[in-house]
């Protein structure tokens, strides 16, 4: 067994000459776990806030989005529509219609996005996973499915009958303004027939319609939409889609992945997960600067020991290796010590919500093999850091 790192083993696992220094050395061990500890649980619960932030994603966006690249709208004609078939890279692609919308219900009002999806929607779309109240559009031009959000503004539940109708307003393009104001919006009526649910932001944003009603209010030709959606089939190459779509539309359109509609949220979650972990890493680093000053402590404690092991042949180096490879050691095993109380801690709370958001909802979390990784890395390195720079105290005076 190698000399300094069978010293260093007893002098890590026996007690020292002073009450003091097992103290600060237990300090020190401590420091250690709970900053393992508590950078692991950052790292799973950012972990887990980022896939439920996120998972709206996983069944409202479709694999990808075709953008005009200029104007509201672009061709769709038949020709269009062939080679889109033609493509094995597409499963299913939906036509959508898309624009602003003023909405009224009895005596309240709201604006909002209308959405007009046609028979393949549901293909592209998870919409059964999303519809919480009623049911979702048939071939009826005359009923519309709303948010949660606006549900809730407007006052407006799933209808039964015709009897009480949603009213849909778009300003007429022009200048001026007209005499008779109502001359200067076209107008549907609809029935609400479901609601559906997926975040705050989507709650309050869509009415969907069928194409067939958002044409006519938005006075959009059949040949032209404003998206496609693309559902793309298993284990196809992205790229390969991407580069055949754009073949098919050219620079009439922009291409957008299931990433790139939601960038910004993405930025958003990964600067957060970013922050709280240098954050916890600075708070990690004052804990394991300990180690330096527990080791530094040992070496006062252990001067005689180490005179003693240096005449009787131990080398300056092999000396310093005793205590740098017990404070790694320390940190080794505080953090192995940290890592298992942390998978403890979120076990627990995945399958008892120790902490909830709301009574219903407990806090996400996820546990990854990455968050393993940087914690190991991270709480080593730095322990071993601290380490060499205490060991490094130990110099020809000291044992003169």
């Amino acid at each position: 067994m190698n000399f300094s790192y069978y010293i260093a083993k007893r002098y890590l696992f026996s007690p020292g000459s002073s009450n003091a220094i097992n103290i600060i050395t237990g300090i020190a061990a401590a420091g250690v776990v709970i900053g393992a500890m508590s950078l692991f649980l950052v790292l799973t619960g950012f972990a887990g806030l980022k896939d439920f932030s996120l998972q709206f994603s996983t069944f409202f966006d479709p694999d990808l989005k075709i953008f005009p690249s200029s104007g509201k709208s672009f061709s769709f004609d038949t020709t269009h529509k062939e080679k889109l078939n033609q493509l094995e890279e597409v499963a299913h692609y939906s036509e959508i219609v898309e624009d602003h919308v003023f909405l009224e219900f009895r005596d309240k009002q709201k604006t909002a996005f209308i959405k007009g999806v046609d028979a393949n929607y549901n293909k592209v779309i998870q919409t059964d996973s999303i519809v919480v109240y009623g049911g979702w559009l048939d071939d009826n031009d005359f009923k519309v499915v709303v948010g949660n959000g606006i549900s809730r503004e407007l006052s407006m539940g799933v209808e039964q009958t015709y009897t009480n109708l949603l009213s849909i307003y778009v300003p007429k393009p022009g200048k001026g303004i007209p005499n008779d104001i109502t001359k200067a919006f076209r107008s549907q009526k609809a029935v609400n027939v479901g609601v559906y649910s997926v975040n705050e932001e989507l709650d309050e944003k869509y009415v969907f319609a069928t194409t067939g009603l958002a044409r006519a209010l938005l006075d959009i030709p059949e040949t032209a939409v404003t998206h496609i959606e693309i559902k793309l089939t298993p284990n196809t190459d992205e790229a390969v889609a991407l580069q055949k779509l754009y073949t098919i539309f050219g620079d009439e359109v922009l291409i957008k992945n299931r990433f790139q509609l939601n960038d910004k949220l993405y930025k958003m979650l990964n600067t957060e997960n970013l922050v709280s972990y240098l954050v916890i890493t600075l708070i990690a680093i004052i804990a394991l600067f300990n180690v330096a000053g527990a080791i530094i402590m040992m070496i006062i404690d252990k001067k005689s020991n180490v005179k003693t092991l240096y005449n009787v042949g131990a080398s300056l180096p092999n000396i310093r290796k005793i205590f740098l490879f017990q404070g790694s050691l320390m940190t080794l095993l505080g953090t192995v010590l940290g890592l298992i109380l942390g998978l403890i801690l979120i076990i627990l709370q995945q399958q008892f919500g120790l902490l909830m958001i709301t009574p219903s909802l407990p806090y996400p979390t996820k546990i990854t093999v990455m968050s393993f990784i940087v914690v190991f890395l991270t709480i080593t390195t730095i322990g071993f850091v601290a380490s060499l720079l205490a060991s490094s105290r130990i110099n020809q005076k000291l044992v003169a």
